[in-house]
């Protein structure tokens, strides 16, 4: 008789604490879609600052600006994390390309990012097309030397989550410009990274290898990539030759900063849980699906909880991360800072897929038995916010670091729907106009829900 009175006793505290818990997701996401912040404040990122690439002026005014909002949440703590990033500049002059068969044909371009710049006069060069970097290497120097590389392997469209379609496909443009360089290549193009057929280029990152000379890269966008590979396929036209322009440089590195906002815990003010996006941005537009949504959401998740007067059992920061596009430095100072300071991290929750519809969370080397059992405890609560896909996935490319800093946290992308995000992604059309008020609201609310059951319940 006693062992099942304990027992029903622990039944009805469990659910007890359920609905406990489903009346603060409720307070959430009316403080989020009623009173919501963020919106106005992406609209002032986006228009009043713009691009805000590592080391350029407006990367700085991002930060002013981060530090500011944070401090009028009122949060306990707001402050700088200075870190050395690296400043890539695109130049002045305007990028140009042209495919020259029989006829000359104008086509998109855009230098990706830490790569070299042209002559002033371009380069002109016969074209040669590749999938992948095996068959680059198969190719060899004999094939390769002198001509101008085009890497042109599509988006699988297969994959139903376009994130793992850009894996599949990135490699050509994150490692093909230095492999072709090996090979004796002036140059290499790249096709840009997204599913869709039209004619923005898309910029992105590009490495070089050490005592290889790096040589000009770029991305053409996916239309005249298509148009390229066909005439390159017309055995009746001569050789095509490929001619194009850039003017871009990399400076010495600029001092920067993550911004970082605490709310401390009131129980365990040493413990962390920390969620953030990146603050820098590509050139080509305002930033504002990668990341300054996931900027606004981290810092609204706190607001939230201002807002509610809820003060959580451990401490909860807002990360604005720097240099996440081109260099990944502030993720990877944020790390060392937290090993130095000996900080115990109960999780880490990045945002960086875009602002879009919330669908749920993915929980980067999780065992798989915690990860059934927040299934099973945590998924009813996000059901009817339709933002109960809680799976075993990458999380995020400036928490990552603190994987080998601080073993024990717990590493949590957020997961919107994923559908768009590619399509504007690194492009001139990345702008305020392109993101939903009440997306963008829905993303903040999903995310400050998620920390409040780790501050409640722990991820154990």
């Amino acid at each position: 008789m006693k062992k099942l009175l304990s027992l029903a006793a622990m039944l009805i505290a469990a659910l007890s604490l359920q609905a406990q818990d489903s009346l603060m997701f409720r307070k959430i996401y009316d403080e989020a879609l009623t009173n919501g912040k963020g919106y106005e404040a992406l609209r002032y990122l986006c228009k009043n600052i713009g691009p805000r690439l590592s080391g350029s002026p407006n990367a700085q005014k991002a930060v002013d600006w981060g530090k500011k909002l944070m401090e009028s949440y009122g949060f306990d703590r707001v402050y700088l994390q200075e870190v050395m990033v690296p400043h890539w500049v695109r130049g002045a002059k305007e990028e140009a390309a042209i495919i020259d068969g029989k006829t000359r044909i104008p086509v998109p371009i855009a230098a990706l990012g830490m790569s070299v710049a042209t002559p002033a006069s371009g380069i002109t060069a016969n074209v040669i097309e590749v999938h992948s970097l095996k068959e680059l290497e198969t190719l060899g120097e004999s094939a390769i030397k002198g001509k101008i590389v085009f890497f042109n392997r599509p988006f699988n469209p297969r994959f139903i989550e376009t994130g793992d379609g850009y894996s599949d496909a990135g490699d050509q443009r994150f490692m093909g410009p230095a492999v072709a360089a090996k090979y004796g290549a002036v140059a290499a193009i790249v096709r840009s990274l997204t599913p869709d057929i039209n004619d923005y280029p898309h910029t992105g990152g590009t490495l070089s290898t050490p005592g290889v000379k790096a040589i000009p890269a770029a991305a053409i966008s996916t239309q005249a990539a298509e148009k390229l590979s066909r005439m390159l396929k017309l055995r009746k036209l001569p050789l095509i030759k490929f001619w194009f322009k850039q003017n871009c440089q990399t400076l010495p590195d600029e001092k920067s900063y993550n911004v970082i906002g605490e709310l401390t815990g009131t129980e365990n003010p040493n413990k962390f849980i920390t969620v953030g996006g990146h603050l820098d941005s590509w050139d080509l537009a305002e930033g504002a699906h990668d990341d300054g949504t996931g900027i606004v959401q981290s810092a609204e998740a706190l607001r939230i909880f201002k807002a509610l007067g809820y003060r959580p059992k451990n401490s909860v920061r807002a990360v604005f991360f720097m240099n996440e596009e081109n260099g990944h430095k502030g993720g990877l100072k944020y790390a060392e800072e937290a090993a130095k300071n000996k900080e115990e991290h109960i999780a880490a929750i990045e945002s960086d897929f875009g602002g879009f519809t919330p669908r749920g969370f993915t929980f980067d080397g999780l065992p798989a038995a915690t990860l059934e059992k927040i299934n099973k405890e945590w998924k009813p609560l996000f059901v009817p916010y339709y933002s109960d896909r809680l799976t075993a996935g990458f999380s995020g490319t400036d928490i990552e670091p603190l994987r080998e800093t601080v073993p024990s946290v717990a590493l949590i992308g957020f997961l919107p729907d994923s559908q768009r995000y590619f399509d504007i992604h690194h492009t001139p059309t990345d702008v305020f106009e392109n993101v939903s008020k009440r997306e963008l609201e829905l993303g903040s609310a999903s995310m400050a829900a998620l920390i409040y059951l780790i501050d409640q319940h722990g991820l154990k």
